[in-house]
């Protein structure tokens, strides 16, 4: 989830994420986290990432967060270390990820199913 601020409504990040914010805490399915501190109108994401032991990362000199994925069924990174990928550029150059190496990236994958 992309933020521009540290509190959301909960219907955005319902929207968003496929929690639900319930009386017994974030909620997926049959699985409910319990929070710390419980609105019914705003979230505060720090405490909700540190409850659902959620990756967050910053870059406040532009007022931009990330946080997540979820971790249920297993299927989250474990490292923010991305592979070495090597793939032809538009002039079909190889490029290699590893070339960009202490800079931060955005890597933005799209399918068409």
């Amino acid at each position: 989830m992309l933020l521009k601020s540290l509190h959301v409504s909960v219907p955005d990040f319902e929207k968003a994420t496929g929690w639900q914010i319930k009386p017994e805490g974030a909620c997926k399915g049959d699985v409910c986290i319990p929070l710390t501190t419980q609105s019914t109108e705003r979230i505060d994401i720090e405490q909700l990432a540190a409850d659902m032991d959620l990756p967050l990362a910053a870059e406040p000199d532009h007022g931009i967060w990330a946080m997540g994925p979820d971790s249920i069924g297993g299927k989250a990174l474990t490292t923010a270390e991305a592979p070495n990928l090597t793939l032809p550029d538009l002039d079909g150059n190889l490029f290699e990820l590893s070339s960009l190496k202490g800079q931060k990236i955005l890597v933005y994958a799209w399918a068409p199913y």
